[in-house]
């Protein structure tokens, strides 16, 4: 996985989060697959299409924090994660 540091895509934006599809009991190997980068102050009701029950791992930014629902419209448990 890449440190909180390296969050940064090719054109050098900063990401506050990057959010995994693939899943692997080896750490070296859970961040792989496909990608859905988050950037700074976004806000997302809901997961873009094909992503909902995805993500398997997740990597946050440094002085970013993320904060996940368990249901659509911010409803249910919620679970916040930072670097």
């Amino acid at each position: 996985c890449p440190t909180a540091a390296d969050l940064r895509p090719i054109n050098g934006t900063r990401l506050c989060a990057q959010l995994y599809a693939d899943n692997s009991p080896y750490y070296d190997q859970c961040c792989a697959g496909e990608v859905l980068e988050v950037l700074p102050d976004s806000d997302m009701p809901y997961m873009p299409r094909g992503w909902s029950a995805r993500v398997s791992s997740l990597m946050v930014g440094t002085r970013c924090e993320l904060t996940v629902w368990d249901r659509k419209e911010k409803k249910g448990k919620s679970r916040r994660f930072s670097a």
